[in-house]
């Protein structure tokens, strides 16, 4: 089930708001309750912009989502996401397979995915640059490294690269 949780930043840097255009969205797919609260509280405490975050606990939810069927097939408006941040060990259809359906549909293809993973398989980063992902982060261990980690996932994505325009996905 997608959770929608939606924040603002304890501070702003105003040259960076636009008030004509909606925040960026982020779709997380993280089965683990913990990792996810963590996440949350990094980007909540320390992301300089405001972003849009839902969550997806597993992959046949998570496609569910971005296809709108299942139980999402009367949630169109709700946007398909800027960013995916992915999980590779997930119940269900995992990580790795999720990224191999959707970077197959033309539509979806243009949403970049990010794996966030505690696999330093090189067969793992293998198949998923394989597949299409954008890139691929090491959660790190360490409280103070993975917060660093996050906070230079979100610069990059949500204010140094331009995404594609979520009016043509």
């Amino acid at each position: 089930m997608v959770k929608e949780v939606r924040f603002i930043s304890r501070w702003t840097d105003p040259w960076m708001v636009d008030d004509h255009s909606p925040p960026p969205s982020l779709l997380v797919i993280e089965d683990s309750d913990e990792d996810f609260e963590a996440l949350r509280r990094i980007l909540q405490r320390h992301c300089a912009i405001d972003i849009e975050l839902q969550r997806c606990i597993d992959g046949d939810d998570a496609l569910d989502f971005l296809y709108r069927t299942g139980r999402y097939k009367e949630h169109s408006s709700i946007k398909l996401p800027n960013v995916i941040l992915l999980d590779l060990n997930l119940p269900g259809t995992d990580g790795r397979e999720f990224l191999y359906e959707i970077k197959q549909d033309e539509t979806l293809k243009l949403i970049p995915v990010v794996v966030l993973t505690s696999s330093s398989s090189p067969r793992d980063i293998q198949t998923c640059y394989r597949y299409g992902v954008n890139s691929y982060l090491l959660k790190p261990m360490d409280t103070e490294r993975f917060k660093a980690s996050i906070n230079s996932f979100a610069t990059y994505w949500f204010t140094t690269v331009l995404l594609p325009n979520q009016a043509t996905i």
